[in-house]
């Protein structure tokens, strides 16, 4: 498999755009290692192997674990994850596959019952930015790094 284009040449004010939302997200107040447990299960769900790639590295750069990296696409029958990651990982779901369901009173609510109204406007605005890397890099075809 060929990498298509590379967004950054081809639309350079378009990545830029990207970069200034991810950079946004530098400043949030969600801890890293959960930020990357966002990163990685939208990327899993989007078959995104570029940004797996990238994001189990970060993770375990920032102490996550191997065990708990491997169990991520079965976290609801892992017990290596909080009450409150499991709320950030269903919101996670939810939120990438928006237009399975919206985003469901339940999943928000308990989203709500860990974070406050701010933090969780931070978790959605992580999840969408995600998403949106991953449609970049699946569309471009984008070959993970070594």
């Amino acid at each position: 498999m060929e990498t298509r284009f590379l967004m950054e040449e081809v639309n350079p004010t378009g990545y830029a755009g990207m970069f200034a939302l991810e950079k946004a997200q530098a400043s949030s107040s969600i801890d890293p290692v959960l930020k990357e447990l966002i990163k990685i299960r939208a990327s899993q769900m989007n078959g995104c192997v570029f940004c797996l790639n990238m994001h189990t590295k970060d993770a375990r750069q920032n102490g996550e674990t191997e065990q708990r990296i491997y169990a991520l696409s079965a976290w609801r029958e892992a017990p290596f994850y909080t009450e409150k990651e499991r709320a950030v990982l269903a919101l996670t779901e939810a939120v990438t596959r928006i237009a399975d369901a919206g985003l469901p009173d339940d999943v928000y609510n308990e989203a709500r019952a860990h974070f406050s109204e701010a933090e969780t406007a931070e978790l959605i605005m992580l999840v969408v930015t995600i998403n949106a890397w991953n449609r970049i890099a699946v569309a471009t075809r984008k070959i993970p790094e070594n």
